[in-house]
């Protein structure tokens, strides 16, 4: 009887020729597929970046969270920033239909590849493209400060702009302007759909007892941070910051946030805060 590792060879073309370690993790890649541990449209875990948890079934839970809480329509035209390695664009790809439209962007090139080649060929309405701009743990030679990062979109050209554990990586400055690009791209009347760590007087007290999973100790520049060697690795902001700059932009003819449990809440929508807000 032939080994998996045997079964592969057939499959993989000179692996042995390779350096361990490539081959190992093209084995890994290549048996996930062969005994049918994941499909076309799951990457590798070897390519996986992107925060904790099951990519399917974290694409699907917020699915339903883009479509409960936020609204959206399967007609209607979607960005994702920071679209990763696609696990929140996989999920949309059996709801989203013509004229509805997926753009997605990131800093994170290993990602925006795997999409061009795995999506885009099966549904011609989801784009990708890379943005190469700057942040100190995921993208530390990217060409673009955050701050400067104009959308390559046009104005009033999305009804639902989303972002998932993007804020949860961003300064002040960044996050403000990347607010401002968001309500300029949106239509009137179109959502905002972002995912934070708020503090606020009630997860404030559960960091304070020890039941947060971070604790954002450490005041940097307005934004507060669990690891002061890696800032970026995690942000918190103030909910009176967040929905004043959202407000600032325009968007808050209507706000609703849904607590996360990342603080120790019992009661809790998903692991992040949600924000919903609209563009007047």
């Amino acid at each position: 009887m032939f080994s998996s590792f045997n079964m592969l060879r057939q499959f993989i073309p000179g692996a042995l020729k390779k350096p361990i370690k490539r081959t190992y993790t093209s084995v890994v890649d290549y048996s996930e597929l062969l005994f049918g541990l994941r499909d076309r449209l799951t990457p590798p875990r070897s390519k996986i970046f992107i925060g904790a948890g099951d990519f399917r079934v974290v694409g699907q839970e917020f699915k339903q969270h883009f479509i409960q809480l936020g609204g959206l329509k399967p007609n209607e035209s979607v960005l994702d920033v920071g679209c990763g390695i696609g696990r929140m664009a996989v999920p949309l790809t059996d709801y989203l239909t013509s004229p509805g439209s997926y753009e997605g962007f990131d800093i994170v090139s290993q990602g925006i590849d795997w999409c061009q080649r795995m999506i885009t060929p099966r549904f011609p309405n989801f784009h990708f493209q890379l943005a190469d701009v700057y942040n100190s743990h995921y993208h530390p030679s990217g060409q673009y400060q955050a701050h400067e990062y104009r959308f390559p979109f046009e104005d009033n050209h999305f009804d639902f702009v989303f972002l998932t554990s993007v804020f949860t990586h961003m300064p002040v400055r960044e996050t403000a302007h990347y607010i401002a690009e968001i309500s300029r791209v949106l239509k009137p009347g179109g959502r905002c759909f972002a995912t934070f760590f708020l503090l606020n007087e009630e997860s404030r007290r559960l960091m304070a007892e020890k039941t947060s999973q971070y604790n954002f100790q450490y005041e940097l520049e307005g934004r507060y941070i669990f690891n002061p060697l890696d800032p970026d690795l995690g942000t918190a902001f103030d909910e009176s910051w967040v929905t004043d700059t959202l407000n600032q932009h325009g968007l808050s003819a209507r706000t609703s946030i849904y607590p996360g449990r990342w603080c120790g809440r019992k009661d809790a929508t998903t692991f992040q805060d949600i924000v919903v807000a609209y563009k007047r």
